[in-house]
């Protein structure tokens, strides 16, 4: 016999072995199974379990166990917002800290955290600290590791007492550790500045009463001048509040719309009876325009109130405390607020019509040239809002090559 043929024979068993099984596949196993595990909520708590054991069993030191799983939950609750916080038994049995603070207001971003306002003749504002910048430590502790309870907690303490802050100052590009003595805080009056081509009035919040006052410096003012809101230094205060301010220029009309987890949205509308009459009014705001003030800046620029400036800190969110049965607590954010014309409050904020970089301020004093001259130049060209795209316009955004418009601000930039 050949000896292919040979050859062949030896090789037949080994070959058909490992070619049966492609040819003729065997019945697949029932879908059922695998689509029961993909659906078990539970199925990676096994996975959680299996690291946990492993890093308690391997790692060089002891860990402690309570601080990785806390850090844990922490890290879960940021990735979907970052002012999510786990606050464990031993915090919620903390003593308040004290009503003084160094006129900071921070939010957590990962490791580090951004000033997003800062209180006018404050201790912060003094030492030259600005809307923008970014603080690493508090106290010598990194950020990181706090919570966003944790770190609104760190800021406030006994009067007199101190805070040291390890802080990027964007000025002169690098980081200096300051020292802030913790002041309680004062109300500030609504700043008034009268040229002979318009007026100026900077709210430095929203809280309880500012209608009332806002309304007696309107009834004293000009409405043949221009009317410039200022907003870029005003945090706080409260949603009615504003919408009872946003009432003195549009009367009647929506506000926002509040969102909240399980519930159908809500439609909130202005109070009051319309107070003003200006021949023009205009909205100036920045990145220390934060909370009920964004949504005041949008319901006016829904109503065609040109918009000057820069983007809002987009902090139109409430959180809700949520015990746990082991005796801590999380706070969520389980409500978010859509400005009059659906801009997302609470994270991308608002963009202003006309693009204005805010100046540099060094211990509250501007060091750049003023924006009113160049808000008064956008206001006496009239310049009609833009125009909704055609119906064949809005369907071509939707090709690929023209996506990107969509991503681009709303803002026109003239500075």
């Amino acid at each position: 016999m050949h000896q292919r043929t040979w050859l062949s024979l030896i090789t037949l068993p080994v070959v058909t072995t490992f070619t049966y099984p492609v040819l003729v596949r065997p019945t697949d196993p029932p879908k059922v199974e695998a689509k029961s595990t993909l659906q078990d909520p539970l199925a990676g708590l096994s996975d959680i379990q299996d690291v946990l054991a492993l890093v308690r069993d391997n790692y060089v030191d002891a860990p402690d166990m309570g601080r990785v799983i806390s850090g844990g939950i922490q890290g879960t609750l940021e990735r979907v917002h970052p002012l999510n916080a786990y606050i464990s038994p031993e915090e919620l049995r903390l003593p308040d800290p004290g009503s003084a603070d160094p006129g900071l207001t921070l939010r957590k971003s990962q490791i580090y955290a951004q000033v997003i306002a800062v209180a006018s003749n404050g201790p912060a504002a003094k030492a030259g600290v600005q809307v923008g910048d970014v603080v690493r430590k508090l106290d010598g502790q990194s950020i990181g590791i706090m919570s966003a309870w944790t770190l609104e907690r760190r800021l406030r303490g006994a009067e007199g007492s101190e805070l040291s802050l390890l802080w990027y100052d964007s000025s002169v590009g690098s980081a200096k550790k300051i020292t802030l003595k913790r002041e309680n805080p004062t109300r500030l009056a609504i700043a008034i500045r009268k040229d002979l081509r318009a007026t100026v009035l900077a709210l430095p919040d929203l809280g309880a009463g500012r209608v009332l006052e806002l309304r007696s410096i309107l009834a004293s003012l000009d409405g043949k001048l221009p009317l410039i809101l200022d907003l870029r230094r005003c945090a706080g205060g409260d949603l009615v509040e504003s919408a009872k301010i946003a009432g003195l220029f549009l009367g009647k009309a929506p506000y926002l719309t509040l969102q909240e987890a399980g519930k159908a949205d809500r439609i909130l509308e202005t109070s009051g009876e319309k107070g003003s009459v200006f021949a023009k009014v205009a909205v100036l705001t920045g990145f220390g325009t934060v909370g009920p003030a964004e949504a005041l800046a949008a319901a006016l620029k829904k109503q065609v109130f040109p918009s000057f400036g820069e983007r809002t800190a987009g902090m139109g969110v409430e959180r809700t405390r949520f015990l746990l049965r082991q005796g801590g607590a999380v706070e969520l954010v389980n409500k978010r607020w859509l400005g009059a014309g659906g801009e997302k409050l609470d994270r991308q904020g608002l963009v202003p019509e006309f693009i204005l970089r805010s100046p540099r301020f060094e211990r509250g004093v501007a060091t750049q040239e003023d924006l009113l001259p160049r808000i008064l130049e956008q206001l006496d060209k009239k310049l009609e809002p833009k125009p909704e795209p055609k119906a064949h316009l809005k369907a071509g955004l939707q090709e690929p090559w023209l996506r990107s418009l969509r991503l681009e601000p709303q803002g026109r930039t003239i500075v």
